[in-house]
């Protein structure tokens, strides 16, 4: 375990449960949604039995697990990938982005406030965890 990376290997953990909580609130449905915050719209449309949620949410946990796969290569558990670091850095900008940022595009969406903080507050971690990980395995990745 000495030759992998602990913070982007925790990261990895992180992105592959928020993957699996978005594939829960499809199983679960319009009451898995609401339970997770989407906003009011989106758990009326998958009330009337609209397919939009369910891909929507079914690609958002795609993009999750890919970007698992990048921080198990940067943590060298895995093969390299492509863009390896580009990709990492663009990973962690975009959870501190949506965790710093996020909230005040969500304001006035439909969402709610539990849903604003705590996934913002998630987001800053992940985004933490990750960057942690990314400076560690800077010149590793290079």
């Amino acid at each position: 375990m000495d030759n992998y990376n602990l913070a982007l290997i925790i990261g990895a953990v992180l992105s592959l449960l928020a993957a699996a909580l978005h594939i829960g609130a499809i199983i679960a449905g319009p009451a898995g949604y609401r339970l997770f915050g989407a906003g009011e719209r989106f758990v009326r449309a998958a009330e009337a039995g609209k397919t939009f949620p369910a891909i929507i949410t079914l690609g958002i946990a795609l993009v999750l697990v890919s970007w698992a796969a990048y921080a198990l290569s940067g943590a060298l558990v895995i093969g390299p990938l492509p863009l390896l670091r580009p990709a990492l850095i663009v990973i962690t900008l975009i959870y501190l982005l949506r965790g710093v940022v996020g909230p005040f595009f969500l304001l006035n969406t439909g969402r709610s406030t539990r849903f604003i903080v705590i996934s913002s507050l998630l987001c800053t971690g992940f985004g933490v965890v990750h960057g942690l990980g990314l400076l560690q395995m800077w010149e590793r990745l290079a």
